[in-house]
């Protein structure tokens, strides 16, 4: 039959290899490749867990107005007696052109120019300063600042552990009336946390406050903003430091105090 239809039928062959060779189609090798199967996928890797956690904290009193007068720099050193551990530190405030200087490492080029500005004072100075600038506590552009430590322990290269309290007061000069306006301010903060240091803070703070009230030329508490500049044209030079305001209106220099020049 199979003659009749034309072609005649051929049995399977098979070769050395033992492989069938079938009529039609082509053969399906079943090689290794073919046999494996897939891993399945894991649900949990082992793996290694890193973090580091930083907290800063500050806290502030009211503002004390007071009379501005000679030795300005010796009587804000004077309101931290009693508090401070060894030796406190002036701060006058930045230049106007490194108003964008930060210690936050990560904003370029102002941490740059923070630490270039910042590298001789010391340690405790420096700590002080990346605690309350991080979290807003004072305006290193306007205000001046006495600062040290406060409590606790410094390490061995002198940095301030983190439970240690670093502060003192800020000041800045009234451009209204040359008053000036003073206010205590503590912080702490770094690699931990201690239950105990928030009570320890509000303590102190409340003592630099009496310091800072019971100052011979102090006129009361007051209310006052963060002074803002406005920004003109130009600004004024002080004759007698040679700070410049930044701003055309100011009429007392933010770093001496003294009365701007005019022409």
């Amino acid at each position: 039959m199979k003659a009749l239809l034309g072609y005649a039928w051929v049995p399977p062959q098979v070769f050395g290899d033992g492989w069938t060779v079938p009529l039609f189609g082509k053969s399906r090798r079943k090689g290794q490749d073919q046999t494996q199967t897939q891993q399945p996928l894991l649900e949990e890797v082992s793996a290694h867990e890193f973090s580091l956690k930083l907290s800063y904290s500050a806290k502030s009193s009211e503002s004390v107005r007071l009379k501005g007068g000679q030795e300005m720099a010796r009587r804000l050193q004077s309101m931290l007696f009693g508090y401070v551990q060894g030796e406190s530190e002036l701060v006058e405030p930045l230049p106007v052109e490194l108003g964008q200087a930060t210690p936050f490492i990560a904003s370029m080029p102002g941490s740059a120019q923070w630490l270039k500005y910042h590298h001789n004072r010391s340690p405790v100075t420096r700590h002080a300063l990346v605690v309350l600038e991080l979290v807003d506590a004072v305006d290193p552009v306007f205000e001046t600042l006495v600062v040290g430590l406060l409590d606790g322990q410094v390490d061995t290269v002198g940095y301030p552990d983190y439970n240690a309290i670093v502060g003192g007061v800020a000041s800045h000069w009234d451009e209204m009336t040359g008053d000036v306006i003073v206010r205590a301010l503590v912080g702490w903060g770094g690699k931990g946390v201690r239950g105990d240091t928030d009570r320890n803070a509000s303590r102190i703070l409340s003592g630099l406050f009496i310091n800072v009230a019971g100052d011979n030329h102090a006129i009361g508490t007051v209310v006052v903003d963060r002074p803002q500049p406005a920004v003109g044209p130009g600004g004024v030079v002080c004759a007698h430091c040679g700070f410049s305001s930044g701003h055309e209106r100011a009429f007392y220099c933010p770093k001496c105090g003294m009365r701007m020049s005019r022409a």
